[in-house]
């Protein structure tokens, strides 16, 4: 009778433990996320507005510049209907150990954002996340296209949060977390001759990853090897001819080499004279 209730008491606790640990759990979503999001944090369940601009929360409750999050290819002005790439990276956080790496959630205030390798969250245009195939990337970076709204409507802002995590598919201590914010004004062709520029969020500590290959086997270079050495070979051409062309103006027409021959020193002597 007492073993028996031993262990319906231990059932008990294992259940209730697990019930705890269920917002947790849900709040690993390796298929996107995005919009109002509720997680369990130290001071009870919360529920915030919108991932992009609160923060992935459910992992950590705090940003981390140790992550870099990086945007390449902003302008310095938007222009009207003009559709703008970016590339998003993350660059940072816990090395990977399993197959979920990282993942995002992007909102801007105005114009409309899409992606091959990433998603609308709940189809709204202005918002972006990852996809399942897209979080399982060795480098943590996504495409991502922003069309810029109609002319008139003012600064644009982009909230950005990335997450770097271990892979275990559970949050953790380990993942890591940061924000990437920033207004956008409206251009003009001043502007757009400017180019484009990279902003970044984070400390700036960042090391470049080892390079897969320290080598390419010679027998794969093909065509790019022989032009180099054609190229070599050329130039090493033009050098010899333009060193024998000057031995030659020196020591075979110089009037001052004493070092010539007979018939040319007779003919230099003729044409001094002018008898011919």
């Amino acid at each position: 009778m007492l073993k028996g209730s031993r262990t319906s008491r231990t059932t008990l606790l294992a259940l209730v433990a697990s019930l705890l640990l269920l917002p947790t759990l849900a709040s690993s979503y390796h298929g996107g996320i995005g919009g109002s999001q509720s997680y369990q944090g130290s001071s009870g369940s919360v529920t915030i507005d919108d991932v992009a601009q609160s923060g992935c929360l459910c992992h950590n409750e705090v940003a981390d510049n140790s992550v870099q999050v990086i945007l390449d290819d902003v302008p310095y002005g938007w222009i009207a209907g003009e559709t703008y790439t970016f590339t998003l990276q993350l660059i940072g956080g816990p090395e990977a150990s399993g197959a979920y790496t990282a993942g995002f959630s992007m909102r801007v205030s105005l114009g409309v954002l899409s992606s091959d390798v990433a998603q609308n969250w709940e189809d709204d245009p202005q918002t972006l996340t990852h996809t399942e195939d897209s979080a399982n990337t060795e480098d943590r970076s996504w495409v991502v296209q922003w069309t810029a709204p109609g002319a008139g409507e003012g600064a644009v802002n982009f909230w950005i949060t990335g997450n770097s995590v271990n892979g275990d598919q559970l949050p953790g201590v380990e993942d890591r977390w940061n924000q990437l914010l920033f207004g956008l004004q409206e251009g003009d062709e001043n502007t757009d001759a400017f180019g484009t520029r990279t902003l970044f969020a984070g400390d700036g500590n960042v090391s470049p990853p080892e390079p897969a290959h320290h080598g390419v086997d010679l027998h794969h270079m093909g065509a790019k090897l022989r032009a180099h050495w054609l190229g070599l070979l050329g130039f090493g051409a033009v050098i010899g001819t333009i060193i024998f062309a000057g031995l030659l103006l020196r020591y075979g027409f110089s009037t001052s080499y004493k070092g010539r021959s007979n018939q040319l020193r007779l003919r230099y002597k003729l044409m001094r004279r002018g008898d011919q």
